[in-house]
């Protein structure tokens, strides 16, 4: 039997007893999140994307959204108390949270940044991130992430 390949995200969540399941898909980089969500068998609005902006200030927040929504940053900015915030670039995401894009996770980045997640997860029982490689997925308790990552649920997406 082939043991189960375990990603930094999943070794995190291990360490600190937090149920989860783990899930694959194809990795191809060019899926969208709402393929990823047809090819689990999932409805898209329980599976979440996570995308790491800049505000005016200098400082990184990371923004937890369900991949069927746009990030606000309008909204973004008010919820992390910035003037104004931008999505950083694609190049300097793996140097600041050792995720590459399409892998991305709020859990286990090289530093702990602010954390925001789209009010909807408190819908759910489960929801789906990214397990920080990509073609790999984790659903855990909303409750679960938030313990993990000190996230705070808000306002952030717009259609």
């Amino acid at each position: 039997m082939k043991k189960e390949e375990k990603t930094n995200v999943m070794r995190v969540l291990d360490g600190k007893k937090i149920s989860y399941e783990s899930r694959t898909y194809d990795a191809n980089p060019s899926l969208k999140g709402e393929e990823i969500a047809q090819s689990l068998g999932e409805d898209a609005s329980r599976v979440f994307k996570t995308l790491v902006t800049q505000g005016k200030s200098g400082a990184y927040y990371v923004f937890v959204i369900p991949v069927i929504t746009e990030l606000d940053l309008k909204k973004a900015a008010k919820a992390s108390g910035e003037k104004a915030v931008s999505m950083i670039k694609q190049k300097d995401l793996l140097p600041l949270t050792g995720y590459v894009h399409g892998g991305c996770s709020p859990i286990g980045m090289k530093k702990p940044f602010p954390t925001f997640i789209h009010e909807t997860a408190g819908l759910y029982e489960r929801i789906f991130v990214s397990a920080g490689k990509v073609g790999f997925q984790i659903e855990l308790a909303p409750d679960d992430l938030i313990a993990v990552t000190g996230c705070k649920l808000a306002d952030i997406a717009g259609e």
